[in-house]
């Protein structure tokens, strides 16, 4: 019984791998995103492309498969929080290796791979809330061996006084939770294709998130022009509609404009599309 146990263990690991490296690459290639790297262009970027995103998807995948290993059915405790903490700079190094020195996705490797670690936790069997509960419960714990250097983002965060990604995982993912999984879900049930519900789900983020990629690039005016050109979105009917592709079309310009490119938004919709399939449907709601 031991050896079957290990054998489906290892199996969920590598499902929880493929499914954290797709939804990375889901994310990447949805169009049309405002100012982010999409299938059709480099975005507000000029050392990004679809093809680096994917690439370095691709280089995450032993990190998410590595977390997710050392994470199944574990307890929440300073040891593993370690644990993660220490895999997951290797996945960025990793992903710096392969990007030649881009950082592409530095704070997706903290979003999925606290998400993949809460999986696992729970032997790959759980709703969305318990997920994110658990993924919080373990980003509050103290990491002793995490850099003392500070992140473009964790500088935004100080300079304009807002939470940014570790705080976002700290409360269990509020805009995942609360705004992006809902209205994921509301917009299917509306009619939406899969791109067009994505697409609002990354509008519902944007509606409110302290995005500290367009903070560092465009300051507060890019900020409150991403959300409220999100907000117009989605009051329009969202990206199934004629006027929401419009209201979409005039936010993208903007963020071209502006230099702006929500990439924490980016993130947080690749959570958004893991938590949608891994977790048990009875957990989320309309």
């Amino acid at each position: 019984m031991k050896l079957l146990s290990q054998t489906h263990a290892e199996v969920q690991a590598e499902r929880l791998a493929f499914i954290a490296r797709d939804c990375l690459i889901d994310e990447a290639r949805l169009s049309p995103k405002p100012g982010l790297v999409d299938s059709r262009g480099n975005g507000a970027h000029h050392d990004l492309s679809l093809a680096l995103m994917e690439r370095s998807a691709h280089s995450l995948t032993p990190t998410f498969l590595q977390l997710a290993q050392q994470s199944w059915l574990r307890p929440t405790d300073i040891a593993l929080r370690e644990t993660v903490g220490r895999l997951g700079r290797e996945g960025e190094q990793q992903m710096m290796a392969a990007t030649h020195g881009v950082n592409t996705h530095r704070g997706a490797i903290w979003a999925l791979g606290l998400l993949v670690s809460a999986v696992a936790m729970h032997g790959g069997n759980a709703g969305a809330q318990q997920i994110a509960q658990s993924a919080a419960l373990l980003a509050r714990l103290p990491d002793g061996a995490a850099p003392k250097t500070f992140s473009k983002g964790l500088k935004a965060t100080h300079q304009y006084r807002v939470p940014g990604a570790r705080e976002e995982a700290q409360q269990a993912f509020p805009h995942v939770m609360q705004l992006a999984l809902p209205q994921l879900l509301r917009s299917r049930a509306m009619g939406a294709n899969e791109s067009e519900a994505r697409l609002d789900a990354l509008m519902a983020i944007m509606t409110s998130l302290s995005d500290t990629c367009v903070l560092s690039r465009a300051g507060m005016p890019g900020l409150e022009a991403m959300q409220a050109g999100a907000r117009t979105v989605l009051n329009a009917g969202g990206c199934a509609t004629a006027q929401g592709r419009e209201a979409l079309a005039e936010l993208d310009a903007q963020m071209l404009e502006l230099n702006a490119s929500p990439g924490g938004a980016a993130d947080l919709l690749a959570a958004t599309l893991f938590l949608d399939r891994v977790s048990q449907p009875a957990s989320c709601s309309i």
